[in-house]
């Protein structure tokens, strides 16, 4: 595959299901070929570049976000906030209605969540572990993350299957379908239906969950309009589930691949906090769930000889910016060992006023999770072969990962 892909002009479609197998070979070449890269049948730029990236996510009035952050031409557009939330938006919209939700989503609404996040954790590890062989996606990774961020919100039990297949459906992209599926803009709409429903249900009876909190929440006056409440909901389920889950994945797999860092995690279960927490960290930039993000240029953008011009869209890729080895030594290697000033680099949850505000709360769920996990398994077996990835631009990770685990 490197060897098709060194060759000849470079193809960056996020659209290709190979592109989505393995899109590091593609990225590597635009770092150092074409760091300002131009898509011409889609008509998007391409920032790849470490230093790029993080100038870009932390540059005020060049870089907007008002279109949205997907390249989809149905996602794209000035109405992009009713789904994507502030995400969606630029100051002083965006400060504005990112200080009312972190009223509601307070770090300590985070904390308070550990007791819950370690019964869920032992809840479907012990069900996974008297199967022992199951699908560590369907049966774990893809259940604990939805049902924390549901059991924030205030999604009762009986919904919340239903709930994840919508948000699989939102992020889900058809072979030859360079948009959006019917199926996902399906999905999108049911979700928003079903949000605006409990926003209604919570204004007759609140109850102390997060929808409640944001119904309350309240700055010199100034509240937020259900629309907005819906609007952040939904990108809770769609961008906190989603990329929890596939961390989860990428950490099982990435790591059994490496039998000597596997065994050095594994080995003393009374002592996994160690190495539990660098794993995390390389897991998300080695591998991050959060690809690509896209952005709408207020200005001309200058860079490396060329000139993306005001009004392109321009996408910049966090998992191209996290293998750059201008900034990560080795950058293709996985290793739990690496040095902490250098992962201190990573991009994965962005940065400047659009930093990802559930950053601590993926990183506290894995964390329990993972702990937990080292603390009762002696042997994880994944069935690397047989592991299938979901099909998306923005999002990485897998939809089915057979493994086995013997307790210890």
């Amino acid at each position: 595959m490197n060897a098709q892909v060194d060759a000849g002009p470079i193809v960056f479609d996020p659209y290709d299901y190979a592109f989505q197998e393995d899109p590091y070979p593609v990225y590597r070449r635009c770092r150092d070929e074409d760091p300002l890269h131009h898509n011409s049948e889609h008509d998007f730029w391409v920032l790849t570049r470490h230093a790029d990236v993080q100038h870009a996510v932390r540059t005020e009035g060049v870089y907007s976000n008002a279109m949205g952050v997907s390249i989809d031409r149905s996602a794209w557009g000035p109405d992009a906030h009713k789904v994507m939330s502030f995400l969606g938006m630029d100051p002083p919209r965006q400060k504005r209605l990112r200080s009312l939700v972190s009223k509601g989503f307070t770090p300590r609404r985070v904390t308070e969540l550990a007791p819950r996040i370690a019964q869920l954790t032992d809840h479907y590890l012990t069900q996974c572990l008297e199967m022992g062989s199951f699908d560590w996606i369907t049966d774990f990774a893809g259940r604990l993350p939805m049902d924390v961020i549901s059991e924030m919100m205030g999604v009762p039990e009986a919904d919340r299957v239903e709930v994840r297949r919508l948000a699989d459906l939102v992020v889900h992209r058809e072979p030859g379908v360079d948009d959006v599926p019917r199926a996902g803009m399906e999905a999108s709409l049911d979700l928003v239906v079903y949000y605006a429903d409990m926003v209604e249900q919570r204004k007759k009876r609140p109850t102390d969950d997060l929808t409640s909190a944001l119904l309350a929440a309240e700055i010199d006056g100034d509240e937020l309009t259900d629309e907005e409440i819906i609007a952040f909901l939904f990108l809770m389920v769609v961008a906190g589930n989603e990329t929890t889950t596939k961390l989860l994945g990428h950490a099982l797999f990435h790591l059994t691949r490496h039998p000597e860092q596997y065994d050095k995690v594994f080995a003393d279960p009374a002592q996994p906090d160690d190495l539990v927490v660098p794993w995390i960290e390389e897991t998300l930039r080695y591998d991050t769930s959060s690809q690509m993000l896209a952005r709408h240029l207020l200005q001309d953008v200058e860079l490396h000889g060329k000139v993306a011009p005001a009004g392109s869209k321009l996408v910049i890729v966090i998992g191209s910016a996290n293998r750059d080895d201008r900034v990560f030594s080795d950058p293709d290697r996985f290793d739990i060992f690496r040095d902490k000033d250098e992962v201190a680099q990573l991009l994965s949850f962005g940065g400047g006023r659009h930093f990802c505000l559930g950053a601590n709360l993926a990183r506290l769920e894995a964390q329990i999770a993972l702990r937990e996990v080292v603390r009762r398994v002696a042997r994880v077996d994944v069935d690397h072969d047989a592991c299938r990835r979901v099909h998306s631009i923005n999002v990485r990770g897998f939809a089915s990962m057979p493994v086995t685990m013997g307790m210890r």
